[in-house]
């Protein structure tokens, strides 16, 4: 049986909560993997831009560079202990001829979900996982535009989000 969803709107009057991007006032992280460094520079400076074009100031801000992707999360749940708001995680993982590839983006996916969990704060992953270096040059500031900027904006929407769950919530 079809079911017929024009009426429901008016049976269940209901309103939405989103989050914005007024960036202002938030403190924001953004660790970057140095590893291929050509493509997470670029990631980078697309975010930094992206977060002052929300309206965060420089002192709001904190960047801080780690050697690879894997230690992400680390530093991530550093900056989520000294009370960020949120943290952009940015990197780039190129699949090679081994399975390291697989091993590497799995340890930052799940650690980075495993910290968003535990804080209950956001943390935006712009961390690329790609088949090669065309790919990802083209998802940092190329032909499928910059990540770095798509994720400096979701982790202020998300932030934002949650304040508001909260102060419409009560949780």
């Amino acid at each position: 049986m079809k079911r017929d969803d024009s009426q429901s709107e008016h049976v269940f009057p209901m309103s939405a909560i989103e989050g914005d991007l007024a960036a202002s006032g938030l403190k924001i992280g953004v660790v970057t993997a140095r590893f291929n460094q050509d493509v997470t520079s670029q990631l980078e400076s697309g975010a930094l831009e992206e977060l002052r074009r929300l309206g965060l100031q420089p002192h709001e801000v904190t960047v801080l560079r780690v050697p690879g992707a894997v230690e992400i999360p680390l530093v991530c749940q550093k900056l989520l202990e000294l009370g960020f708001d949120g943290v952009v995680a940015l990197g780039c993982v190129i699949r090679g001829e081994t399975a390291h590839f697989d091993y590497v983006c799995e340890s930052v996916e799940r650690g980075c979900s495993k910290l968003q969990l535990e804080f209950g704060r956001p943390i935006s992953f712009g961390v690329l996982t790609t088949e090669n270096l065309s790919q990802a040059l083209e998802r940092a500031g190329g032909r499928h535009g910059n990540k770095g900027v798509e994720a400096a904006q979701v982790v202020v929407e998300m932030v934002r989000l949650l304040q508001k769950m909260e102060s419409n919530l009560g949780i």
